[in-house]
């Protein structure tokens, strides 16, 4: 990351996990509101609506910050050695800072308490391995699209986390700024603080599992090189 563009590039990841977490917060307030009981329906419009912010958030911020918005995605490209360990530890950051921020703005939005902690009980093995296989898909779709159609990231992330929100027991968190973020709003999307520990343990797993087997797979492959996101 150039100097002259790291500001850039740090808002960049801040504004699109904000942005990515009051539609996530948001939407989940919303269906829940309009399906009248019927959790289905609710599930239904929350995923819709953050698979099609995905693919918005990552064509508009991808150019100039790689568009991670995840600390899973930002750990394989530094274990690819694609992004230095420092801009990884402020992309973390500036992450896990914007996905409260959208948090927060979703609460204003609907007119909530702005200060909230998710009772949402969230544990036990099905779920860990839920979010250790979700962040291992999400990783491996990136590092693979990448390799072989790299103007498609954008919708494939926004199809893949529309589908883990229906094939997965945990609706596919894959994302340790996401999971810290929605313990902090008990609505739809919460996930009760003791348990996102677990989840975040999880996900890192399944992205470094990720990491390495496309390291091996797309060593061998052909196909257009690698774009970097730094």
């Amino acid at each position: 990351m150039q100097h002259i563009a790291g500001r850039q590039r740090l808002a960049a990841e801040f504004i699109g996990t904000a942005g990515l977490l009051a539609v996530v917060v948001g939407s989940g307030i919303m269906g829940e509101t309009l399906a009248g009981g019927n959790t289905a329906i609710a599930l239904l419009a929350n995923a819709l609506a953050t698979g099609a912010i995905l693919v918005v958030l990552i064509t508009a911020f991808g150019p100039l910050s790689g568009a991670h918005f995840n600390p899973a995605v930002t750990l394989a490209f530094l274990l690819r050695r694609e992004i230095a360990p420092r801009v990884g530890a402020y992309y973390v950051v500036v992450q896990v800072l914007g996905g409260i921020v959208g948090t927060l703005a979703a609460h204003v939005m609907f007119d909530l308490p702005l200060l909230q902690i998710a009772e949402t009980t969230r544990t036990g093995f099905a779920q860990w391995f839920s979010e250790a296989v979700a962040t291992f898909g999400l990783v491996g779709t990136i590092l693979a699209t990448m390799h072989y159609r790299p103007e498609a990231v954008a919708m494939m992330v926004g199809l893949f986390i529309s589908a883990g929100y229906w094939f997965t027991a945990s609706t596919s968190f894959a994302n340790p700024a996401v999971t810290i973020a929605r313990a902090v709003t008990d609505t739809f999307a919460g996930i009760g603080p003791a348990d996102v520990p677990a989840f975040i343990v999880a996900q890192l797993l399944g992205a470094v599992a990720a990491t390495l087997l496309a390291g091996w797979m797309l060593s061998a492959a052909t196909g257009p090189a690698t774009q970097t996101p730094d």
